[in-house]
């Protein structure tokens, strides 16, 4: 035995072979049973698939088969009424507009047509009216009427002459427009002490024709010194801005300068 237990033989190959085998079996009909158990369920799946769209072709034609209902029908018709007033209505419209549209076109050329015409035709109503005095003039014949036309023309001229007066005494009356300005003036005193209030009396004693003093009031410059802000409206050919400016400044013991701050036309 120790000798056997020495050798390099293989005893039970045959046993092992026998399992090896076995075992391949074994593992190919598990493949089998799987393959086997996948093309079931696709196969499962086609079926219910076909029966799902059998179904669903059934409810469409039973859908199609079914008749509409009367309510349905109704509101089909009136949207169909609807459609067709509206179609009715723009139609309507849209000859409205190319009518309209053609008459302005016509009556544009009318009034250019007559502009043009009155504008080529003025001289020649001028020229035979030239004519036709002339040949009254030059007329020696005896006019049995000459007494109504003489009592008509001298009537005609009274009313031109009457109408001619009218219009330029109503002229006359008309008042004229005046031109005036709109002054802001700052007058600013010699220092802090001047007595602006005393300053603004003395230069409100300035009248004259065509000037009107307005508001006033006292703004700080600097250091506690103020000036004096006053407004007023002159008329342009009365009051010159330099006369007035000129008088204000003869108020020596109260003023330094004057500026014009703000000019505007009325």
């Amino acid at each position: 035995m120790a000798a056997l237990a020495c050798e390099r033989v293989w005893v039970d190959r045959a046993r092992f072979n026998d399992a090896e085998c076995k075992y391949y079996e074994s593992l190919s009909k598990g493949t089998a049973n799987n393959s086997q158990c996948t093309l079931v369920s696709e196969i499962a799946k086609a079926r219910e698939h076909i029966k799902n769209s059998l179904e669903k072709m059934d409810g469409i034609a039973t859908l199609a088969a079914s008749p509409v209902s009367s309510d349905a029908m109704d509101r089909i018709a009136t949207l169909e009424k609807e459609n067709n007033d509206l179609r009715k209505i723009v139609e309507d419209l849209k000859s409205l507009c190319l009518e309209s549209q053609k008459r302005i076109t016509v009556l544009e050329e009318n009034i250019a047509g007559k502009s043009n015409g009155s504008v080529a035709t003025a001289p020649v109503v001028i020229a035979a009216i030239a004519k036709k005095a002339d040949a009254d003039d030059d007329d020696d014949g005896v006019d049995l009427f000459a007494s109504d036309s003489e009592d008509e023309s001298a009537e005609a001229a009274r009313i031109r002459e009457e109408r001619l007066a009218a219009y330029a005494a109503k002229k006359s009356k008309k008042p004229a427009l005046i031109a005036k300005s709109s002054l802001v003036l700052d007058v600013k005193p010699w220092d802090d002490e001047t007595d602006l209030k005393l300053m603004e009396v003395e230069i409100r004693k300035i009248t004259t024709d065509g000037l009107l003093w307005g508001a006033s009031k006292f703004v700080p410059v600097a250091f506690g010194i103020k000036k004096l802000s006053i407004s007023c409206v002159v008329e342009d050919d009365k009051v010159s801005i330099d006369w007035l400016t000129e008088e204000i400044e003869k108020q020596e013991d109260y003023v330094q300068s004057v500026d014009v701050a703000a000019f505007n036309k009325i």
